[in-house]
């Protein structure tokens, strides 16, 4: 008898790195492209950008890449990514690794139920293709306060507005 994890939906939210608007902004991913292999994780998003917008913070939807690390990073790079057919919106840490759990969870091992909901939400913590909002140009402050709880309370409400 196959047993499922009664797991309805994955919900993550982060900071990352934001390819177009500044910190503080919000970006909604469809996809994570995990930068240096062939793996890419398109997905369908419960969460949108109508969502969260009109709650004056600008939201940004589209792909994101999912780097080794912010240091390893250069502006042509990112610059190719996000102009280029790719159309990166922002850069994280986690998201393909995330992403590839879950569909390996979902759709190879049967562990968890195929139609399981996937949330993904990020504020940005930075622009790396702006001089003077790198990460190395000090801390976010209260910038992202806004954006965590507008996220949160999207998330929440889809938890338990869920059938």
């Amino acid at each position: 008898k196959q047993t499922f994890l009664d797991v309805e939906s994955v919900s993550i939210m982060g900071k990352a790195g934001i390819l177009q608007g500044g910190k503080g902004d919000i970006m909604i991913p469809s996809a994570h492209i995990n930068e240096g292999t062939g793996d890419n994780y398109p997905f369908e998003n419960e969460l949108t950008a109508a969502m969260l917008m009109g709650n004056d913070i600008p939201v940004y939807a589209g792909p994101m890449v999912t780097v080794l690390g912010t240091s390893l990073q250069n502006k042509d790079l990112l610059k190719f990514f996000h102009e280029s057919t790719w159309g990166v919106i922002g850069l994280e840490m986690e998201g393909a690794y995330y992403q590839k759990a879950i569909q390996s969870a979902s759709r190879i091992r049967k562990s968890i139920p195929q139609e399981v909901k996937v949330r993904y939400a990020y504020y940005a913590s930075d622009n790396p293709l702006e001089t003077g909002s790198t990460l190395a140009s000090g801390g976010l402050g209260t910038t992202g306060v806004k954006p965590t709880y507008l996220i949160t309370i999207k998330i929440v409400e889809q938890i338990f507005n869920s059938n």
